[in-house]
């Protein structure tokens, strides 16, 4: 079995979005123990967003259905379709699937960038008829910088779940079975995640 762990490090240089919280960590040495305060949003580094992120209504991300989150999924390298994935890019590519991780040309960079990869309208349309249940991607948002909303509601509003800041740059296009948790935090609208892709190899 491989293990790969597909979630970015959460430190104080993590990439935040603009506006976003910096993460900050303060540790201190109670001489027997050690122990640590954080301070951050509960959209920092790899996270996932709930229903209730955009619609304010509907699952916290206490409540999300973890049959979402674990399962079946599928990579799909659309690191060549620039800054705007639209439906003609995942067609045809994500049928029999229920979970789909996007790696972009955002995979492996380390500073914000208002440009960077995100789904359109009418890619969001095409996840939600194929009744996609968790999607994912390695840059900032699954929205465009300069956005009203509509594709977090999209896909939100059909229970298609949304992890954002992946690092998908050590993985290649596949299919494998992803876990991804969340904290089990009351009544909030997302949270930090551990994802992790398992390969099984045959024996």
């Amino acid at each position: 079995m491989q293990i790969h762990d597909v979630t970015r490090l959460l430190s104080e240089k993590a990439v935040v979005y603009t506006g976003d919280l910096v993460p900050s960590f303060s540790q201190v040495d109670q001489g027997m123990y050690l122990i640590s305060d954080l301070r951050m949003s509960s959209h920092s580094g790899t996270h996932i967003d709930a229903p209730a992120h955009y619609l304010k209504t509907g699952d916290t991300i206490d409540t999300v259905p973890l049959t979402n989150l674990i399962g079946k999924c599928r990579v799909l390298d659309v690191s060549d379709a620039g800054s705007r994935i639209t439906a003609a890019s995942l067609d045809g590519r994500i049928d029999c699937t229920e979970r789909l991780l996007l790696k972009t040309a955002f995979s492996g960079k380390d500073k914000f960038e208002e440009n960077y990869p995100s789904l359109t309208m009418d890619a969001a349309r095409l996840i939600t008829a194929r009744r996609i249940r968790c999607v994912g991607i390695d840059s900032p948002s699954i929205e465009a910088f300069q956005c009203d909303g509509t594709v977090h509601r999209e896909l939100l509003g059909h229970g298609c779940i949304i992890i954002e800041l992946l690092d998908l740059s050590g993985v290649t296009e596949g299919d494998y079975e992803m876990v991804a948790l969340p904290l089990r935090l009351a009544g909030l609208d997302g949270s930090p995640a551990r994802v992790v892709l398992i390969n099984r190899m045959e024996e």
